[in-house]
């Protein structure tokens, strides 16, 4: 529908519309659950959600859409989550903190969804539809985004793209997950306690390099322990 016409729509039609969508992006995440991403045709969805294939090719136009619309649905509960979390921190650990943890606690209470998550992110998508979630995750992850920025600006944090920080915070968070949602062995308790410590370690700000301590002559540690101990 032409954006310009949505306001002559009524407002019932529009929340049935979005409610027919959700139906069918539940049924979708069922069939996935079930049967893998792969493994699921738009028929399967159909099926599950009782629709009759007009009302399914009416809101999507074929099972790439699905999966497309599934994924920005279920980036957007994620970063929801995470956003959420990151606008109550008021330190740079905090953030750190609030961050690795509302979204291992995401994860572990919406595995179906983040498993198809990670299992279609995997997948190649078609050009057009892999840029349309790139979109859709920065525009998603800007709030979160923004507060690192602030405290990098603050030197509270290392001077790296908002980007590459959320990678290197995340990334041990989202390996642990997704070998958890793989069926491994994993402690929850571990991840949980432990995650969100290791995330913080590998952003604070180490010690001044030799090159900014005042210039003279230095005497390598291990010789000035040596001649405190004479």
């Amino acid at each position: 529908m032409d954006p310009r016409y949505a306001r002559f729509v009524p407002t019932t039609s529009r929340k049935n519309g979005r409610e027919r969508r959700d139906a069918l992006l539940d049924a979708a995440l069922q069939c996935f659950a079930r049967r893998g991403v792969l493994e699921t045709g738009i028929e399967d969805v159909r099926r599950a959600a009782g629709a009759s294939p007009s009302s399914v090719y009416h809101l999507f136009g074929g099972m790439n859409d699905l999966v497309v619309g599934l994924l920005e649905r279920t980036i957007e509960r994620l970063y929801g989550a995470i956003n959420a979390a990151a606008a109550q921190a008021t330190t740079a650990e905090g953030l750190v903190h609030a961050i690795v943890t509302a979204h291992l606690d995401w994860v572990l209470a919406n595995r179906a969804e983040a498993r198809f998550l990670y299992q279609a992110l995997a997948l190649e998508l078609a050009g057009t539809s892999r840029r349309q979630i790139e979109r859709t995750k920065a525009k998603l992850r800007t709030p979160t985004m923004e507060r690192l920025s602030a405290w990098t600006e603050r030197g509270e944090l290392p001077a790296w793209p908002p980007h590459a920080l959320e990678t290197v915070l995340l990334g041990p968070s989202h390996q642990a997950c997704r070998y958890l949602l793989a069926g491994g062995a994993v402690d929850m308790d571990w991840m949980c306690r432990t995650l969100p410590s290791i995330a913080w370690r590998s952003v604070t700000p180490a010690a001044p390099s030799p090159a900014t301590r005042p210039p003279g002559k230095r005497t390598p540690a291990f010789l000035g322990e040596h001649r405190q101990r004479r």
